[in-house]
C-alpha cells in the first residue's frame, strides 16, 4: 500500500488530507451536538429565554462544521477516484510493458488466458484496496482526535467506546486467514475461465467444422460452476465478517450509554458528554466500516499483486543494444549474415534439451540460402535467433559484422524482419495492416510505398478488387482472405520496410508456386542495382529450395552439410530422402486438391495444372 502510494504521492496527500478534514469534522460535528446539548437544548427546555435565543447560533456552528464535512467528503472522492484511477493505470502498463519485453521463450510457458487475466482481473483485485483505503486513512485520523475528546471528558467514557476496538482486530485476524485461500482459488478460476474461452474463440473453425461444440460448452460450464463456487465460498467469508464489523459500534454505543447514565448519576461527567460519546460512536458507525473495506479487500489484493508482481518481476528480458547497424548498405539490399557457433539450450525437466549445436553459417549479402531439415531439427529455432526473439545460449549471430545483441531494437526490427508461417492480420484496413502505422503518423510509408510493397508480395491486384482498395476493412485475422492472399499481405508487411535482411519461416507455404516463385525473383531485383535483401528461407518445398542460391541441411540441430541443391543431392543422403519426401507430399497435395472447395493459392494452381 506504501508503494502504491508513492506511485500517485500528489492525489493521495490530496485525497487524504481530505479524508482527515472529514474526519476531524465528524468529531466535530459530536463535539458542537454535545457542546450544544449542555449549554442551549438543556437550559431551553428547563425554560431559560437566553438559551433559546442561542438557538440559530448553534444551528450556524452545527452547518458550519457540517459543510466542512461534506466538503471533505466530496474532495476525498474525487481524488481517492483519480487515484485509484491512475494506480490501475499504471499497474495495466508495466504488466503490458513487460509483456514485450519478455522473450516468446517467456510467452509460449505461459497460457495466453493467464496473460489477459493479470492484465485486466487481477490488477483490478491488486488495485481494489486503494479505493477505500483514503477513507480507511481519513477514519483513523477520526480515531485519534476521537480518542482525545473522549479522554478529555472522561476516562471511563473512553475505555468503554473504543472497548470494541480489540473485538475488530481479532475478526480481521480471522477473516483474512479464512479469505486469503479462498480468493487465490476464485483468482486462478479467473485465469482458467479466460483460458478456455481464449481456446474455444481460437479454435472456432474447428469447433464449428468438427462438431465440438457440445464438448467446449460442457467444459466452459464445467470449469465456470468451479469459478461461481469459488466465488460463494468469498461471498460466505465476507457475509459473515461485514455484520461482525457492523455490529461493533452498535456495541460500543450501547456500552458508552451504560457507562455514562452510571457516571451521569456520580456526578462526573454532564450529559451532553454522554450525548457526545454516543453521538460520536453512532457517526463513527460508517467510517469505521471503512476499515472492513480495507481488510476486506486486503486478501484480494494481495493475491492480485502477488500474480501481476510474477510478471513484472519476470526474468529473461533481452538486453536493449543501442548499436546502429553499418552505413554500408541501403535499405532494401542485402546485409551479410554470420552465425558463428550458435548453441542454443532450454531446461526440460531434469536436465538440458540441445536445441541448437555449435552452428556456424556465412551468408554473403544478398543471396538466398534456404534451410531445409526434417521436424523438430532446429530451423525456426535458428531463424528466431535472427530477430532476437530470443538470444543464443553460446555464440553470436551479426549482421554486417554487428552482434544482434548489441543492434539497437529499432534498427534490428525495421533491417532484420521475420515473416512466420502463421501469418496474424488485424481487424483494420490494408493500409493499416501493412503499415502497422497509425493515421497521420509521419515516418508512416506512403502509399506508393505500399502499393510497391504489394506488388512485390504480388497481391496488389487482389486489393485493387477490395472495396476501397487501400481502405478496405480486412475481417478478424482475415476472414475475408484466402490463406495465400494472407501470407502475400504479411510479406508485403515486411518489405514496405525495405529490409536487409528477410527471414521466412515457411512464410509461403499457401502461396502458388509459381507466384512464390515470381516473389522470390523479385526480392533480386526489387534494389536499383538488382541487388535485393538477403534472404534466409525455411522451406518444406522443393519449389521454394531450388530457387535458392544455397542450401543447409539441418538435423538434430546442427548443419549436417551445405551447398547447391544438386550438390547436396548427390552426396547427402539425408538431403536425397528428404528431397523426394517434399516432392512426393507436393504431388499428393496436388492431387488431392478439391477444385469444387478449395479456395487458397495452392489449391487453386492445382486446378490450373490439371
Amino acid at each position: 500500500m506504501l508503494r502504491g502510494i508513492a506511485a500517485e504521492p500528489r492525489t493521495y496527500v490530496l485525497a487524504i488530507g481530505s479524508s482527515a478534514v472529514f474526519g476531524a469534522a465528524t468529531v466535530a460535528v459530536s463535539q458542537v451536538v454535545g457542546a450544544a446539548t449542555d449549554r442551549v437544548v438543556v437550559p431551553a427546555l428547563d425554560g431559560s429565554w437566553t438559551a433559546r435565543d442561542q438557538l440559530p447560533l448553534a444551528g450556524l456552528a452545527l452547518a458550519a462544521v457540517a459543510l466542512t464535512l461534506g466538503v471533505g467528503v466530496a474532495l476525498r472522492r474525487i481524488f481517492a477516484g483519480i487515484a485509484y484511477a491512475d494506480l490501475q493505470a499504471r499497474h495495466r502498463r508495466q504488466v503490458t510493458r513487460q509483456y514485450l519485453h519478455l522473450p516468446m521463450s517467456w510467452h509460449r510457458r505461459h497460457p495466453t488466458g493467464q496473460l489477459l487475466s493479470n492484465a485486466s482481473s487481477d490488477v483490478e483485485a491488486a488495485t481494489s484496496v486503494f479505493n477505500p483505503l483514503p477513507y480507511a486513512l481519513g477514519v483513523a485520523v477520526m480515531l485519534v482526535v476521537a480518542t482525545v475528546s473522549l479522554v478529555r471528558a472522561d476516562g471511563w467514557l473512553a475505555l468503554a467506546a473504543l472497548s470494541v476496538l480489540p473485538l475488530a482486530v481479532v475478526a480481521n485476524l480471522v477473516f483474512q486467514r479464512r479469505m486469503s485461500p479462498a480468493i487465490t482459488r476464485a483468482q486462478q478460476l479467473r485465469a482458467e475461465v479466460a483460458e478456455i474461452a481464449h481456446e474455444s474463440f481460437e479454435a472456432a473453425l474447428l469447433v464449428k467444422s468438427l462438431g465440438t461444440h457440445e464438448r467446449e460448452g460442457e467444459r466452459f460450464t464445467a470449469r465456470t460452476h468451479e469459478l461461481r463456487d469459488a466465488n460463494v465460498r468469498v461471498g460466505r467469508v465476507r457475509a459473515v465478517f461485514d455484520p461482525v464489523i457492523d455490529l461493533l459500534p452498535g456495541l460500543g454505543t450501547l456500552l458508552v450509554l451504560g457507562v455514562g447514565t452510571a457516571r451521569v448519576r456520580a456526578g462526573a461527567v454532564e450529559t451532553g458528554d454522554v450525548v457526545a460519546a454516543a453521538y460520536l460512536l453512532t457517526l463513527l458507525a460508517v467510517p469505521v466500516r471503512a476499515f472492513g473495506w480495507v481488510l476486506g479487500e486486503l486478501p484480494r489484493s494481495l493475491v492480485g499483486h502477488e500474480r501481476i508482481s510474477r510478471v513484472i518481476d519476470a526474468r529473461g528480458e533481452l538486453g536493449r543494444g543501442s548499436t546502429p547497424l553499418p552505413a554500408t548498405g541501403r535499405d532494401g539490399h542485402g546485409a551479410r549474415v554470420e552465425l558463428h557457433d550458435v548453441a542454443v539450450r532450454v531446461s526440460s525437466g531434469p536436465g538440458t534439451a540441445e536445441l541448437l549445436t555449435g552452428v556456424s553459417i556465412d551468408v554473403p549479402a544478398g543471396r538466398t540460402v534456404a534451410l531445409v531439415g526434417p521436424t523438430g531439427a532446429g530451423k525456426t529455432t535458428l531463424v528466431s535467433l535472427l530477430s532476437r526473439l530470443s538470444d543464443p545460449t553460446s555464440g553470436a549471430i551479426r549482421v554486417d559484422g554487428v552482434d544482434v545483441r548489441e543492434v539497437a531494437p529499432a534498427d534490428l526490427t525495421r533491417r532484420v524482419v521475420l515473416v512466420a508461417q502463421a501469418t496474424f492480420l488485424f481487424e483494420d484496413t490494408v493500409r493499416a495492416n501493412v503499415t502497422l502505422a497509425d493515421d497521420g503518423d509521419p515516418s508512416a510509408p506512403t502509399d506508393d510505398e505500399v502499393w510497391a510493397a504489394l506488388r512485390l508480395a504480388r497481391v496488389d491486384g487482389v486489393v485493387a478488387r477490395l472495396p476501397g482498395g487501400l481502405d478496405a476493412r480486412l475481417g478478424e485475422r482475415g476472414a475475408n482472405l484466402s490463406g495465400g492472399q494472407r501470407q502475400r499481405l504479411a510479406l508485403a508487411r515486411a518489405l514496405v520496410r525495405r529490409p536487409r535482411v528477410l527471414v521466412l519461416d515457411d512464410a509461403t507455404s499457401a502461396v502458388d508456386p509459381r507466384i512464390e516463385q515470381e516473389i522470390l525473383r523479385g526480392l533480386r531485383a526489387q534494389g536499383p542495382t538488382g541487388s535485393g535483401p538477403t534472404v534466409l528461407l525455411v522451406a518444406y518445398r522443393m519449389s521454394s529450395v531450388l530457387l535458392a542460391d544455397e542450401v543447409v541441411h539441418l538435423e538434430g540441430g546442427r548443419v549436417v552439410d551445405r551447398g547447391t541443391h544438386a550438390e547436396l543431392l548427390a552426396r547427402d543422403r539425408g538431403y536425397r530422402a528428404l528431397a523426394t519426401a517434399y516432392e512426393q507430399e507436393t504431388a499428393r497435395r496436388v492431387a488431392e486438391a478439391d477444385p469444387g472447395t478449395a479456395d487458397d493459392d495452392v489449391a487453386q494452381a492445382a486446378v490450373r495444372d490439371g
